[in-house]
């Protein structure tokens, strides 16, 4: 496994580092939020972010909780289709479902499923545990309307990157609680799944591109707000008293990044557990790889991952 970055990986951080600044108020919060939009929206951004697959229709609703769907449906195919619910990441702070349109629409085109993937309530404004609650509900929404959507809500999955893997594992353990609704896998790309133990791999990559040490932490100082210390699994899914009888999970990783042994070690909690769980490490990637294939090659062999691993099980 190689784990030199490519140029263009590299480049691209530097630059990154040199034009965004780590916010400490939510003043500085909702300027990120403005600038990191105009980037994604410039002809620039379409090239680093990649554009959505042709081969969908994509369209918006509003739910009555208040959440946004951007839904990617596969163009010719009848329904009822497996459903994908795909968070979105960004420290629970930034970030939108559009940020995710080139992993999003692909997984619905090349596994013939609808892929829905929401908004949810951002901190600092909407502290923990806002985004858990508004996940949970999209979950719900989705399980319950599925059919609306020309879903099959017996073939339902969620997926998510970074917080939004975070949010995923935690709907999926509510889920498991709850009776319902029944998932038949869970994609959690470099997921944040402990808010306090520092890991290895935090050290090993303090510096690192896209993602430092110290932006992880103040995002989940964001997070959490008033709650910080709070030892709740539903902020840190690691934490749960049980990781038994959850659907089968893929897990990614990128070997630049702080959060990688978050994906190892939640792997390991499951399979200690009787879960089933996946692990893949990206040698060349970096945090935040699987949204950014014009800059990191290896975000089109985690996507071949993802829809083989979808496939499977759905």
């Amino acid at each position: 496994m190689t784990t030199r970055l490519a140029t263009r990986t590299r480049a691209f951080g530097v630059i990154l580092k040199l034009m965004v600044s780590e916010p400490a108020t939510a003043e500085a919060m909702v300027e990120l939020r403005a600038k990191r939009e105009r980037l994604r929206r410039s002809a620039v951004g379409q090239l680093v972010f990649g554009r959505p697959s042709r081969a969908v229709d994509t369209t918006d609703l509003v739910i009555e909780t208040g959440s946004r769907l951007h839904v990617h449906r596969p163009k010719g195919l009848d329904g009822p289709l497996p459903v994908v619910v795909n968070f979105h990441g960004g420290g629970w702070a930034i970030g939108t479902p559009e940020q995710s349109d080139w992993l999003a629409s692909r997984v619905a085109e090349l596994t013939g499923s609808i892929v829905v993937s929401p908004t949810y309530r951002l901190a600092p404004e909407h502290p923990y545990p806002a985004a858990v609650d508004d996940a949970w509900a999209v979950l719900q929404w989705v399980a319950e309307h599925a059919a609306d959507l020309g879903g099959d809500a017996s073939r339902l999955a969620v997926m998510g990157d970074s917080a939004g893997g975070n949010l995923a594992a935690v709907t999926a353990l509510m889920a498991r609680d709850a009776g319902g609704p029944a998932l038949r896998a869970q994609v959690l790309v470099y997921p944040a799944v402990e808010m306090y133990e520092r890991y290895p791999s935090e050290d090993a990559n303090a510096e690192a591109l896209v993602l430092s040490s110290r932006q992880m932490h103040t995002f989940g100082h964001l997070y959490l707000g008033e709650a910080y210390g709070i030892e709740d699994w539903q902020a840190s899914p690691i934490r749960a008293e049980s990781h038994a009888d959850l659907p089968p999970a893929l897990i990614l990783t990128a070997y630049h990044d702080p959060l990688r042994d978050h994906g190892s070690t939640y792997a390991d909690a499951l399979r200690l557990a009787g879960s089933e769980a996946e692990l893949r490490d990206y040698g060349a990637g970096i945090h935040g790889f699987a949204s950014l294939p014009g800059v990191v090659p290896v975000a089109r062999e985690a996507l071949d991952d993802v829809v083989a691993f979808l496939r499977r099980r759905l």
